[in-house]
């Protein structure tokens, strides 16, 4: 009876020598968070989210990743003559983790903006088209990621 309580005390301590490596292993924290509203405390808020998110998971040494997906007048946060928040959106694409976030924009609210307002809608860089900005909520979600809506 010793030596099985032995080797369970010594399959525990293996198992708990372990756990801090587990972390490592385990899959990426992904998030996708929707912008839909031309309002600036959406957006700050969004970017909180973002940037604390960020922040938390690489505290712990976990991978995370962020992707803004934006659209209808929220595309307003990636416009290189309307963003509220450019500034911002670089400061946190440029800081400690670039490879940790991204910011898509839907092609076809920026093409319905382009048709309505008569001139070509220009992005800031630190964003990519996407065909739609619903539809990549939708892939990100099919594909495990977590949604916030802030």
């Amino acid at each position: 009876m010793k030596s099985l309580f032995k080797a369970a005390a010594a399959v525990a301590l293996l198992i708990a020598a372990a756990v801090p490596g587990f972390a490592a292993d385990a899959k990426p924290h992904r998030v996708a968070i929707q912008v839909d509203q031309n309002d600036p405390a959406v957006m700050n808020l969004a970017l909180n989210n973002a940037a604390n998110i960020i922040e938390y998971y690489k505290a712990k040494n976990e991978d995370v990743q962020v992707e803004v997906v934006t659209f209808g007048p929220g595309l307003h946060m990636l416009r290189t003559d309307s963003s509220p928040v450019k500034d911002r959106i670089k400061q946190i694409a440029d800081g400690a983790f670039p490879s940790s976030i991204k910011f898509a924009a839907c092609e076809n609210t920026k093409t319905g903006m382009e048709k309505h307002e008569g001139h070509a809608v220009s992005l800031i860089p630190q964003a990519s088209a996407v065909p739609s900005g619903a539809v990549r909520l939708m892939e990100l979600q099919d594909d495990g990621w977590a949604y916030l809506r802030p």
